[in-house]
């Protein structure tokens, strides 16, 4: 069994969403805010479960830019200025198959800390 591969890569006009297909026909508009908060860099996910971060304030974050890293990931470059996680594509389908595994557990986080996604 072959790992799917991207075919398109395509960031919105508003810069707000990142839409990735890939060879087995999947298709997923991920937004901004999403890849932002679930970024895969260690200032977000820590070196180890405990030293994760919960980002709060990120609902209007944009996507400025993405930057091919060899051909296995993207290193998408937000408006924030954060630019450290690198997006491979086993991530994005992660991210797109297990939306409860991150952005459910993301808001339960903000909601347990007294976080919120606009401040």
């Amino acid at each position: 069994m072959t790992t799917p591969w991207p075919t398109e890569l395509r960031l919105s006009k508003d810069k707000k969403t990142l839409t990735v297909a890939f060879d087995t026909g999947e298709k997923h508009d991920y937004s901004a805010e999403y890849l932002r908060v679930c970024s895969p860099s260690a200032e977000v996910q820590g070196h180890n479960p405990s030293q994760k971060i919960t980002v709060p304030g990120k609902r209007d974050v944009m996507i400025l830019s993405v930057e091919p890293v060899g051909n296995y990931a993207v290193r998408l470059h937000f408006d924030d200025l954060h630019q450290t996680g690198i997006y491979t594509w086993p991530y994005f389908l992660d991210l797109a198959r297990n939306p409860d595994k991150h952005w459910g557990v993301y808001l339960t986080e903000l909601e347990a800390k007294g976080l919120s996604r606009d401040r």
